[in-house]
């Protein structure tokens, strides 16, 4: 487990927002070129519900910022990525968890400023929470594009490296670039709470 020491404060007391990615975080990712495209593909990872839920009880604010490009391919639409999120919503809540927003960036590549690692979904963000500060938020993802959204904006970034020895280049650099990596939300969260006594 990598980790950079950058505060003598611990997390939990300067922590206010946490910004997460959806598929590979909180959910299964599917296999390169294919998409969670209806509720029955969506599928927990093990400890994600309950790692929202001590976000919460923490006081957390959990933002999900996720580009969904399967939606500008034609695979499905956004009403059924709406459809898939109240069923994760529903979810969460069964599980006595939630997540205060969900921004989505449905765009191809290059063709707006919402999708990652561009910061439209962070402005959207901070448009309905104006409160938000890059220094009191960290970004938890799975790829390079969520570790450059996060570096970008100058907050603190966590990759999920639960994928093992089979990273692509571009995970390779996300994980030279993060301030930390963990193998799943859960590990993540612990430390963020300070449970291990560590702050990024």
């Amino acid at each position: 487990m990598k980790m950079s020491v950058a505060s003598n404060i611990s997390a939990k007391q300067s922590v206010k927002t946490v910004f997460l990615d959806r598929d590979g975080v909180v959910n299964e990712k599917m296999p390169e070129g294919e998409y969670v495209k209806n509720w029955s593909d969506f599928r927990f990872l093990p400890g994600s519900l309950e790692a929202i839920r001590r976000l919460n009880q923490a006081g957390i604010r959990v933002v999900i910022v996720t580009n969904q490009r399967g939606i500008s391919l034609g695979l499905y639409s956004m009403a059924d990525l709406e459809t898939i999120h109240a069923e994760f919503q529903s979810a969460l809540r069964s599980a006595g968890a939630r997540v205060d927003r969900i921004y989505v960036c449905p765009h191809p590549k290059g063709e707006c400023d919402c999708r990652k690692p561009s910061p439209g979904l962070f402005e959207q963000a901070r448009q309905e929470f104006p409160e938000i500060t890059v220094a009191s938020s960290v970004m938890i993802g799975d790829s390079f594009s969520d570790i450059e959204f996060g570096r970008q904006l100058g907050m603190r970034t966590v990759l999920i490296s639960g994928r093992g020895s089979h990273l692509r280049l571009s995970d390779e650099k996300a994980l030279e670039l993060a301030n930390m990596s963990c193998s799943t939300l859960s590990e993540a969260v612990e430390i963020l709470l300070g449970d291990e006594q560590h702050a990024l």
